[in-house]
Order: C-alpha cells, then sequence, then structure tokens
C-alpha cells in the first residue's frame, strides 16, 4: 500500500543543542533524518575530504538540510573587544568553523537537494554578522566569519536556483538559545533549544524559492546585511 513519500532530512552538528533539538523536531514532522557531527562521527567541519567522505555516503534525495554548527570562539580565546586583541590565528579559525566549512557542506551537499521538488538548505548565522545591525562594535572574529557565511550562502543561492528551481537556501539566526554553546555570552533572553528549533523549522515551512538568498531571523522576520 502505498502512501505519501517520507521526506528526508540531513543535519550537521545534530549532536549540539540546537542542533540535537533541529534534528528531533525535523522526526516529529515525519522526516527520515540523517545527522553527523564531531563528537558522534567524527565529522569535522573544517576538514573538506571529512566533509566529502560523510557526505559521499549518502543518496538523494535530500529535501532539508541544515548546518548547525558554529563556535563563538577558538582555543578559549575571550570575543575580541578591541582592535588591540585581533589576533590573526583566531580569525582564521572562526572562518575555517563559521563561515568556510558551511560553504563547502553546500558545495558537497547540492546533489543530494532534489532538482524538481521543493528543497532547503539552511545555515545558522548570528545577528551579529549583521553589517547594517552592527552599532555596538567588538567581536571581531565572530562578527566577520558569520558576515562571510551570509555572503557565501547569498552568492550560492543565487548559482543554486539556476539548476534547482524549487530551491530554498538562507541564513537563519536562531536567537539567543540556552545551550552550552551560549552560557558565558547570555546578557538577555534565552530560549530553549526545542523551541529555537520549533521556531526555525516554521520560518523554514513558510519560505518559497523567492525568498531564496535571504537572511531571516527566529520569528521570519528579515535581517539586514
Amino acid at each position: 500500500m502505498s502512501g505519501t513519500p517520507v521526506k528526508r532530512a540531513l543535519v550537521l552538528g545534530g549532536s549540539g543543542g540546537i542542533g540535537s533539538a533541529l534534528a528531533q523536531r525535523l522526526r516529529s514532522d515525519g522526516c527520515d533524518v540523517t545527522t553527523f557531527s564531531r563528537s558522534a562521527d567524527g565529522f569535522d567541519i573544517t576538514d573538506e575530504a571529512a566533509i566529502q567522505q560523510a557526505l559521499g555516503k549518502l543518496d538523494p534525495p535530500y529535501h532539508t538540510i541544515i548546518t548547525a554548527t558554529g563556535a563563538l570562539t577558538s582555543d578559549n580565546a575571550q570575543p575580541e573587544k578591541s582592535l588591540r586583541a585581533l589576533d590573526p590565528e583566531t580569525l582564521a579559525a572562526q572562518f575555517a568553523v563559521n563561515a568556510t566549512g558551511p560553504a563547502l557542506v553546500l558545495k558537497h551537499a547540492q546533489r543530494l537537494l532534489p532538482k524538481r521538488e521543493r528543497a532547503v538548505f539552511a545555515a545558522l548565522s548570528a545577528r551579529v554578522g549583521s553589517i547594517g545591525d552592527n552599532n555596538l562594535g567588538g567581536w571581531y572574529s565572530y562578527r566577520a566569519s558569520k558576515a562571510a557565511l551570509n555572503q557565501l550562502i547569498h552568492t550560492a543561492a543565487i548559482e543554486l536556483s539556476r539548476s534547482h528551481k524549487q530551491a530554498i537556501c538562507v541564513v537563519l539566526h536562531p536567537g539567543t538559545v540556552t545551550t552550552a554553546f551560549t552560557e558565558n555570552y547570555r546578557n538577555h533572553a534565552s530560549v530553549p533549544p526545542e523551541q529555537a528549533a520549533a521556531n526555525l523549522i516554521t520560518v523554514l515551512d513558510g519560505l518559497t524559492p523567492e525568498q531564496t538568498g535571504q537572511f531571516f531571523d527566529w520569528a521570519g522576520k528579515p535581517v539586514p546585511w
């Protein structure tokens, strides 16, 4: 007896606070979910060979792919409060995790996205990566790496739309989420991972291909570049 085909989803960073909540939410919505993470699978977002190997084992289609990886700091370095604290190695490490890695995931994951059905690729960004919304300064490495991620995904969305007409490729700001990731940096209200995941999936469910390449917050509101 045939029924509605099960949608398949892939979550990178699937053992983290938001990643695991996203995977669980997608499963509760009836998706067949695959996850990769450093702690569970040794998945290294900074190693293209590891990305290619992991994704190369998968067969299409995957209707939803979410990159939920990222780092606020590198090697226990605190976010920079001034130019005096700017360190080239820390800057490069933040770019590798927050910008280069997710872009390489899309590079190797695009073959998994269906070409003639609705498909979603989303990467978790942050409002502090917005140039237009930056009124406080500081956090040079994290801000710059997230701004780079936004540009990479925006650019890739243009290319992807040529071959995948129904694709939606976006960056998302999840808000401040109560996880170990933000434990030392919560200066305003936060939400539990389960609520953040529900918010993000609701946003993704409501997007159309005409909105590909954009930057949205957890409530579905556009974030300035």
